[in-house]
């Protein structure tokens, strides 16, 4: 089965599999696990920020982040299409009780005039007070879309001007630096915190780490411990992500050249209205008969791949460690053979 469903699908090698088995453990709720804290050490480093904190998923870091930033009937800034807002339970009203304004958006990305035009007059008592915006690299939604630095860094100056905090949803920012070539380092620099997701593009089973000022992450610390996401010893699943850092980050640019591959194959498809720039891992693209997703999936199935329904008309694509260059030709031919 060709699973393009999502990155997230992706089994533990066997060589990650041994690394994982010898991990030196200790309680990670008591700061004592050796290898959870080199992973916290590593990411923190990596993007220029104080400490680390490791979690059980990119939902925990990015609720925690949002949890810490914010009080109470505060507000935060971000797009409609947002992992936060669309695909995490409904955390932000739920666990930090926070609204949410969205601004218009290009594939997810906006602008630094946009944000200044959402935020609230803070001395308005009838208005939310604006605390935090989210910007979400690569975005989701818009078909795995990199953000352009210079825009970050105005959004960055609108944050200081409005003291407001400004947070990453990173889940995939390492497939947005192997597209922009920027290090970690510089994407690190305009934000106050970052979500970095390990089980996505990276290939590890579990985890993603938080990363921000070091008093920052004390109380994001006591956050997860009240959100019921303390682990005990994870340095078992935290020696994963260390795996996936050292070989893992730099065949990303794979993933994106099979993803193109795909997205130029689905251009010359009679059934398909429309297809998504596919800047790195991600493919959206649209039938021409917005009604006939569930079927169109089923048939995939019926070839042996699998793929998920993305809205109205829609359908996504995700290109990963299992998908080599033999498996994009068989499903170029499955989706030709549809079309026929």
């Amino acid at each position: 089965m060709i699973d393009l469903r999502s990155d997230t699908v992706v089994k533990p090698t066997p060589a990650m599999r041994a690394v994982m088995a010898a991990a030196e453990v200790g309680d990670d709720v008591f700061g004592e696990d050796p290898t959870v804290i080199a992973l916290e050490e590593r990411l923190a480093a990596l993007f220029g920020h104080e400490a680390g904190l490791y979690c059980s998923s990119g939902t925990q870091t990015n609720q925690i982040a949002i949890n810490v930033h914010t009080k109470p009937g505060d507000e935060l800034i971000g797009e409609e299409g947002m992992h936060i807002y669309r695909y995490e339970g409904g955390g932000i009203m739920a666990n930090s009780g926070c609204s949410v304004k969205f601004v218009t958006n290009d594939r997810g990305r906006f602008t630094a005039a946009a944000v200044e035009a959402a935020v609230n007059n803070a001395a308005d008592n009838y208005l939310a007070r604006t605390r935090l915006v989210n910007i979400e690299n690569t975005n989701n939604r818009g078909g795995g879309s990199v953000w352009d630095i210079s825009e970050v860094q105005q959004i960055r100056a609108v944050c200081d001007r409005h003291r407001l905090s400004l947070h990453m949803d990173g889940a995939r920012i390492f497939n947005a630096m192997a597209v922009d070539g920027r290090s970690a380092a510089e994407w690190g620099k305009p934000f106050d915190s970052i979500s970095i997701c390990l089980s996505k593009g990276l290939g590890a089973p579990v985890g993603s780490v938080l990363v921000g000022h070091r008093d920052f992450i004390r109380e994001a610390r006591r956050v997860r411990k009240r959100f019921g996401g303390g682990m005990r010893q994870a340095g078992i699943i935290a020696a994963a992500g260390l795996f996936a850092l050292d070989h893992n980050l730099v065949r990303l640019k794979e993933d994106h050249h099979r993803a193109g591959q795909l997205a130029k194959a689905l251009l010359h498809l009679p059934y398909v209205e429309s297809v998504a720039p596919a800047d790195t891992n991600i493919v959206v693209f649209r039938l021409k008969d917005q009604n006939g997703v569930p079927a169109f999936l089923e048939r995939l199935r019926q070839e042996g791949i699998l793929a998920l329904a993305f809205g109205p008309g829609a359908v996504r694509f995700v290109t990963h460690l299992e998908i080599d260059d033999a498996a994009v030709e068989r499903a170029i031919v499955s989706l030709q053979k549809i079309a026929a």
